[in-house]
């Protein structure tokens, strides 16, 4: 997420009113998570596992709930609750905006676009030419639809983020001001429902096909002319390169990648990332010529028992 103008360091303790470390000019241009972070970029970290890893990623500005040495070229937030304030920070620049009717007047259409009836378009929503929006579909603000889109009956286009802190108190939700990108000639289905990214964009590359009762979570970035069957779950910053081809009710678990022109076959658990072009099967996933060979062998086993019975 980048800020509408540059804001000085000491302008963004004030706003979270926490101390800092660095020039009180020294310049923020926006926030991210730590797999999106560029130069100018704050990012929040609250565990000492992961201090390194922030303060040698590429944001230039940390939200640590610890004070450390400052890297050269860096500057700090020191917060008690960086995960509060980071909260805090989104909702001070992407706030909730409510809405009175059913497409905003700073929403966008292109020619030739058709939208059906109870349909709900939100703020600053841009959609392309020639694309073909069906009923019931909700578009939440600040989505980018390209053009020739056609998005089936019912599906949801920038929920939330599934992404909670687990509090004495209960469950505290990491709030998202992040954006969908859908970009020319994707089809989605019906009843589909693609998170927003926290800060990033969740994609959809171009020519891509959705089947219906796809989910998919905030900040993952799907390739060009992939093609994804029904009841398919894929979790958040997972990033699926081109021409990935998968079946139904495959579950992915979140920040792997899925190389290009892989298959992934029905009902196989993505637990960890795999190579392109190759074809991937079960539960822990593996390549499905080895795991159709396990299960030819597997049935041997009876077999094997018997002859080592008569053999005693």
């Amino acid at each position: 997420m980048k800020f509408p103008q540059t804001y000085t360091l000491k302008q963004i303790a004030t706003i979270i009113g926490c101390k800092f470390v660095g020039a009180d000019d020294f310049p923020v241009l926006g926030m991210n998570e730590i797999h999106v972070v560029e130069t100018g970029d704050i990012v929040f970290v609250d565990h000492p596992k992961y201090y390194d890893k922030a303060l040698q990623s590429a944001a230039t500005i940390i939200l640590i709930n610890k004070e450390v040495d400052c890297p050269k070229g860096k500057a700090l937030l020191i917060s008690d609750d960086p995960f509060r304030d980071f909260n805090t920070l989104t909702q001070f620049f992407k706030p909730f905006q409510s809405a009175n009717k059913s497409m905003l007047e700073s929403a966008t259409v292109g020619e030739h676009t058709v939208i059906q009836p109870n349909c709900f378009i939100g703020h600053n929503v841009t959609i392309g030419k020639n694309c073909i929006i069906h009923s019931n579909v909700s578009i939440y603000d600040d989505a980018v639809i390209g053009d020739n889109v056609i998005i089936h009956a019912g599906t949801v286009l920038g929920a939330s983020a599934f992404y909670y802190k687990n509090r004495p108190e209960g469950f505290d939700q990491l709030k998202s001001g992040g954006r969908v990108v859908i970009k020319d000639n994707v089809h989605i289905g019906a009843l589909c429902t693609i998170d927003k990214g926290v800060t990033g964009d969740t994609i959809i590359g171009e020519g891509s096909k959705l089947d219906n009762q796809i989910q998919v979570g905030h900040d993952t970035v799907i390739g060009k002319k992939c093609l994804i069957a029904s009841q398919v779950g894929i979790a958040g910053c997972v990033v699926i390169e081109d021409e990935v081809t998968i079946w139904g009710q495959v579950g992915t678990t979140s920040g792997i990648r899925i190389g290009a022109k892989a298959v992934i076959m029905g009902q196989t658990g993505v637990t960890k990332s795999v190579a392109g072009g190759k074809t991937y099967f079960g539960t822990p996933i593996e390549e499905s010529r080895n795991k159709l060979k396990e299960f030819a062998m597997l049935r041997q086993l009876p077999k094997i028992i018997e002859k080592l019975k008569e053999n005693q």
